[in-house]
């Protein structure tokens, strides 16, 4: 099929355009066109006249995008619930019925931007009624009647259901009253969405499929379009053909079959959004030669330690042979998985070529990007400041994506009004900053962030009023900042008013019915109050029974509504608007507080439960067909990170990736990283390599998930990708799919191996839950996370300009039915946690999340940017460290003792996927033999033996070439990774530091916890104060003693006991062992110079350790050591250092 392009530009002058020239073409298999001279043409049309003509493309009516005017704008009522429904606050659960409650204001100062909760348009002009008319989303007031008489949505139900439907104003019945038909009263019960007929999901997927296809069109009469009638009667010409084109002769020669293809077909359609960068082969190269010479040496190694041991010290020798076994065996599975990295590229021109520029399926330029949902997590607001919160929620909506297509929900696990009216406070100051941001290309789009940066806020600003601008934002923010901080005083004091209020009245009501008789103390419940005046449904500050953390409804409250489906200019500077934003769009994303309902005697599952619980609601609310979850702490620093991720999932067999994991990056970390917190190492090496097999793992924060792999589906055209080992060899027999038989929506949703194992909605209450609005989600969802049908390798692709419908408006039904699907009771028996969403069961369900969907077969990318995607924080305490760490590793024993375990994973993994897998169920293990290897060379000096008989020539090769290995292996990672050498030898200084506390720890707990079924947790037993006045990085030097710290503690001090020993032993001795002791020193030194940054933490700030401490701890040890020598001295000497004797 040949591609469509025209030129209009001789059009708009009012010249006929040039006929070009025909030139016949043949297609190859590669998809490119290939010129025919007219001698190899057949006979039969090499015999034709071969004249000059001119292809057009016919405006037929079979063949027209759908004309904007021709849209039906949502009937009134529909505009009107939309903003009932975003002033409401949603409460429901289990056993309970489903309330809205219409909410005055949602804070303290009044609501301004007409997306707000609780915006409201002007005065009713009924006499004697001080409510407000709904504004619809662009903030203009939504009227009943043609006369335009204000009036409120209560008067207006008055006026239909008792005056006869007579306006107020013009006396004339209205002609439209479904609104008050379909009226919902304050705090009645809501219903859920009818079943009966085509649910809202099924007619959006039907119009998404027909919006831009060339169907047939019918006549008024019912006949079908006679197209040679139009073509005869318009003297026009239909269609291409078969016939391109050239321009400046670009088409190939067919003598060498090079694959020549005209400019326009190099042009949007045909290009790729995203294309790898490979390693060069100078670098990569000698990197998989050394790893392979390593592997050999290691080998030959442990074969000449087995063959030579230690006669004279036999336990010491087995012992350290049984550790480097060991250590060449984790050495293994940690590089075999970097033998292929890779770097990719993303192209933002091709993007918005292809999704935001005018075309013949799009010719007004609406964006067809798909939707993407952002999730962001809390859960405490004493650990996780709400400030923070703000700035991250303030990041997504400001970032560079189409407002229509974005929506964020903010899950509060722990239900506090305190992160309600603080997310209501950042939804009000995001009013002047995401138009401040669009206005003057601000980067990042964190205000705190953006306020703190070093460098100058001019560079590269050229509007006049910028300067201006920023003065006045800065100064909103900091006032922004203080109502923040000011809202648990002011949440506290409003509710003492108002318990005090209810307190009186309870006394009054007392008073009138006990009378004369003696009055027992009043007893009311100390509620907490929301700004309008009533009862917060989620958990009070005072818990008591259903307002507890534990023990709260579900609630929802959109923050903001969905924003109009056109841009809505500013205006000049007035009351309003305190700058000028006439040329900037101030639509806000929709913004959504989500706290799922919680009660006692249910497992709630932490954070995965969370994330499932976000996942059904926004299926419910926005369906977008893809999701981005962050964690509180982690804000979007570059604008663009969600194009640059969407570029993966949209480009060429993008509908095989399951996420886009970003790298962690962090701030506020101390210059020189002490305890490598900036993991680059992993972020930069481990994962870059893993991009070049199956993908990375996901790590639980900045990734971008497909919905249907988190839905646990299967990904496309799986059959057709045999993995594994041994399937290039023995391929399975292929049975006879069944696939074509199944509706297209239903084909690309697959669950389990078998083809017969397909989409059956009638199935999927079992593993969705009885939610049929969200089973009639799921198509939808897929549908819209399809690529572009832009070229023919593009399988399982969508037409274009299908996502430009406009979307479907929320209602109270909708809303209600999110309220019912983070309930504490609809997870029970179904396959949610373990098949379906985020994975249940460990630690880090993170990685275990990432690895079943990897174990289905999907694939993930590794999506690095130029300016960092997102940013957050990291503990940079030695005790906070180390408890974080302790998790993971936790999280890792337990993937090990789990059915997640690597050993059973199925043939769709890679081989060296596989191992990376089994690599990180592992890697705790190696705590153990560090301990051991840790203590070797102490025990070598105490024992005055060594793990070999003599360092003899073959040793100390060995060990020279194995060292040298290392290094050289080191630089070359360096090399193509793009780290620096101190990041990776800090990552091997607490390499050592974690494997022998926080590892230890995890894999004694993960032991226990199997064996025994007891589980253990290490928690902090004293803190000490840190000056945080002085010193951006006060937390460094807060010393928080934990049992973590016993064994590395023991450790050091065992080293350093051992070296004076050794000393005093080979001095003192008659025969003094000089290799012994240099053999043994210098692996005290090796473990010590490791050990380094957690003695650093220990000592606290430089300077505030009193010299006498390290005067005593010399003395010590010269004490303990000669002591060791005078009760076990050298052999033939029963004095120490022959005639000397103590005074």
């Amino acid at each position: 099929m040949a591609s469509r392009y025209f030129k209009n530009s001789d059009s708009q002058h009012g010249r006929a355009p040039v006929p070009p020239t025909v030139t016949f073409a043949r297609r190859t298999s590669s998809g490119r066109y290939v010129n025919l001279s007219r001698d190899s043409l057949d006979s039969d049309i090499s015999g034709l006249e071969f004249s000059n003509y001119t292809v057009q493309i016919p405006a037929t009516p079979d063949n027209q995008p759908m004309d904007p005017s021709m849209r039906v704008d949502p009937p009134m009522s529909q505009r009107v619930e939309e903003q009932y429904v975003s002033s409401s606050l949603f409460t429901g659960g289990y056993n309970s019925v489903t309330r809205a409650h219409l909410m005055d204001k949602v804070i303290e100062s009044e609501s301004i931007h007409p997306q707000m909760a609780g915006a409201k348009g002007s005065s009713c002009a009924v006499p004697g009624c001080d409510g407000k008319v709904m504004s619809d989303e662009r903030g203009e007031d939504i009227l009943p009647c043609e006369c335009d008489f204000k009036i409120c949505r209560e008067c207006f139900v008055d006026a239909v259901k008792t005056g006869d439907g007579i306006c107020p104003g013009c006396k004339e019945p209205y002609k439209n009253t479904d609104l008050a038909i379909n009226s919902v009263e304050p705090g009645q019960p809501l219903h859920l969405p009818s079943n009966v007929g085509m649910s809202k999901m099924e007619r959006r997927l039907s119009l998404m499929k027909s919006a831009n296809r060339s169907a047939i069109v019918r006549s008024q009469t019912g006949a079908d379009f006679d197209h040679n009638r139009w073509l005869f009667e318009t003297k026009g010409t239909y269609g291409y053909g078969n016939a391109i084109w050239p321009k400046d002769g670009v088409l190939a020669d067919d003598k060498n079959d090079e694959t020549g293809e005209p400019l326009e077909l190099l042009n949007k359609p045909w290009r790729p959004l995203t294309r790898k960068l490979k390693i060069p082969a100078a670098v990569l190269s000698p990197y998989r030669l050394l790893i392979f010479v390593r592997m050999v040496v290691l080998g030959l190694f442990l074969s000449w330690r087995i063959s030579n041991p230690n006669e004279d010290a036999r336990w010491l020798w087995l012992m350290s042979i049984i550790c480097e076994i060991w250590f060449a065996f984790s050495w293994l599975l940690d590089q075999l998985p970097k033998l292929c990295p890779i770097n990719r590229a993303t192209d933002l021109n091709v993007l918005k070529e292809k999704f935001e520029t005018p075309s013949l399926a799009n010719p007004t330029g609406k964006s067809d990007l798909p939707g993407v949902d952002l999730f962001v997590s809390t859960a405490d607001p004493d650990k996780e400041p709400p400030l923070v919160t703000a700035n991250t929620i303030l990041s997504i909506l400001a970032a560079d994506y189409p407002v229509e297509k974005l929506s964020c929900y903010v899950s509060d696990d722990g239900g506090a009004l305190l992160t309600f009216e603080a997310m209501a406070e950042a939804a009000s100051f995001a009013n002047l900053w995401i138009p401040f941001c669009r206005k003057h290309n601000i980067e990042p789009r964190n205000p705190e962030s953006y306020f703190s940066l070093k460098k100058d806020p001019l560079k590269n600003k050229v509007r006049p009023d910028f300067v201006k601008d920023r003065r006045r934002v800065k100064r909103e923010y900091d006032e922004f900042k203080v109502r923040i901080n000011g809202l648990p005083d002011s949440i506290r004091r409003r509710s003492d008013a108002y318990n005090a209020r209810e307190e009186i009245k309870a006394m009054k009501l007392q008073r009138q019915t006990a009378g004369d008789e003696p009055m027992e103390p009043v007893k009311v419940s100390k509620a907490t109050w929301m700004a309008d005046g009533t009862h917060w449904p989620g958990t009070w500050t005072v818990p008591t029974l259903e307002h507890s953390k534990g023990d709260h409804a579900g609630i929802i409250q959109v923050m903001l509504k969905p924003p109009s489906e056109e841009p809505l200019h500013g205006t000049t500077v007035d009351n309003n608007s305190p700058l000028d934003f006439t040329e900037v769009d101030i639509r806000l994303p929709l913004l959504v507080y989500v706290s799922r309902e919680k009660r006692p005697g249910y497992d709630h599952n932490k954070k995965a439960g969370a994330m499932n619980a976000l996942v059904r609601a926004s299926a419910i609310m926005s369906n977008g067909p893809f999701i981005l979850n962050l964690d509180c702490d982690h804000y979007i620093y570059n604008s663009q990170a969600i194009r640059e991720g969407m570029c993966f999932m949209m480009d060429r067999g993008g509908d095989r990736l399951c996420y886009v994991q970003f790298p962690q990056r962090f701030e506020g970390i101390d210059p020189s990283d002490r305890y490598a917190n900036h993991n680059t190492v992993f972020f930069d090496v481990n994962m870059r390599a893993l991009d070049g097999l199956q993908g990375p793992v996901y790590v639980g924060t900045g990734c971008l998930f497909r919905r249907t792999a988190l839905y646990g589906f299967d990904p496309p055209r799986s059959k057709e990708y045999h993995s594994g080992c041994c399937s290039c060899c023995f391929s399975r027999p292929k049975k006879k799919s069944s696939v074509s038989s199944a509706p297209e929506e239903h084909q690309a949703l697959r669950m389990g191996d078998s083809d017969d194992d397909q989409m059956n909605p009638s199935l999927f209450s079992k593993r969705f839950g009885n939610s049929s609005f969200l089973i009639d989600s799921i198509p939808v969802a897929e549908f819209q996370g399809r690529p572009l049908a832009d070229h023919p390798a593009v399988k399982n692709g969508r037409p274009p300009g299908a996502l430009t419908i406009p979307r479907e408006l929320l209602d109270a039904s909708t809303v209600a039915e999110a309220i019912s699907v983070i309930s504490c009771w609809y997870e029970d028996k179904t396959e949610w946690g373990n098949r379906v969403g985020w994975i249940y069961g460990s630690v880090t369900e993170d990685v275990v999340t990432g690895y079943r969907m990897h174990n289905r077969g999907w694939r993930s990318i590794y999506c690095v940017t130029k300016r960092d995607a997102f940013r957050g924080t990291a503990p940079i305490n030695l005790t906070d460290r180390l408890h974080q760490v302790l998790r993971w590793a936790t999280g890792s024993v337990e993937i090990f003792f789990s059915r997640n375990n690597a050993f059973l994973a199925s043939p769709k993994m890679k081989i060296l996927q596989r191992i990376a897998y089994l690599n990180v169920g592992i890697y705790p293990f190696t705590s153990l033999f560090l301990i051991v290897y840790c203590f070797l060379p102490a025990l070598s000096l105490f024992s005055g033996q060594f793990i070999v008989q003599t360092l003899n020539v073959a040793f100390l090769t060995y060990l020279l070439v194995i060292t040298l290995t290392l290094c050289m292996l080191a630089i070359l990672e360096i090399k193509w990774s793009g780290i620096a050498l101190e990041e990776w030898w800090r990552n091997e200084q607490f390499w050592l530091i974690g494997g022998t506390s926080a590892h230890l720890a995890a894999v004694l707990q993960g032991l226990l916890k199997v064996v025994a079924g007891i589980e253990i947790s290490f928690t902090l037993t004293s803190k000490s104060a840190g000056d945080e006045n002085d010193d951006d990085f006060a937390d460094l030097y807060v010393l928080k003693w934990t049992s973590l710290m016993i064994p590395p503690i023991t450790i050091m001090i065992t080293n350093l006991i051992a070296i004076a020993v050794g000393f005093s032993r080979t001095i003192y001795s008659a025969i003094p062992q000089w290799s012994r002791l240099l053999g043994g020193v210098f692996f005290s030194f090796w473990v010590l110079a490791h050990l380094y940054p957690f003695a650093k933490g220990l000592m606290g700030r430089r300077g505030r350790t009193p010299t006498i401490v390290f005067v005593w701890s010399g003395l010590i040890a010269i004490t303990i050591s000669l002591l060791w020598v005078a009760i076990n001295p050298p052999a033939g000497n029963n004095q120490i250092g022959g005639s000397f004797q103590f005074p």
